[in-house]
């Protein structure tokens, strides 16, 4: 896309400051909003797999192999450990789904402002080519006329 190069007085008229988008975007998210993204970036993680993954190993070998007095959710049914597998995924699932939706916007708010920025300094590349193309074809006159 190209834009008639400006002069550097209107180029630095034109120029506004750019903000930080990630602090601005996390300043606007709600207390619940930060809550879900936090857990969505938690939850995405090889440490939460283990920790679910210990978790359910440890449980299950526990109720196999410890004394008949100690087991608390008897082989091979494992009832509690399904209820509460399943209440975490009925409760995880939800707030996945936020905190996703919530880092998708946060995205299109980052490409609006790399594009932003990306004009900005199309534009001012443009200005300074011209310029120096101007520079250029004086300083041949210039030499054209210590020739002569």
């Amino acid at each position: 896309m190209k834009h008639k190069p400006l002069k550097i007085d209107e180029l630095k008229k034109l120029s506004k400051p750019i903000s930080n988008v990630n602090l601005e975007y996390r300043r606007r998210l709600s207390r619940l909003e930060k809550v879900a993204v936090f857990i969505s970036e938690k939850v995405g993680t090889i440490g939460f797999f283990f920790l679910i993954l210990f978790w359910t190993a440890f449980w299950l070998l526990w109720n196999v192999f410890a004394p008949a007095g100690l087991k608390f959710d008897p082989y091979p049914a494992f009832v509690l450990w399904l209820f509460i597998s399943n209440m975490i995924q009925i409760f995880l699932m939800p707030l996945i789904m936020v905190g996703q939706n919530l880092q998708g916007k946060y995205a299109e708010v980052r490409a609006e402002t790399d594009l932003e920025i990306n004009l900005k300094a199309e534009r001012e590349i443009e200005t300074i080519l011209q310029h120096l193309e101007n520079h250029h074809s004086l300083l041949r006159k210039i030499y054209k006329e210590i020739k002569n």
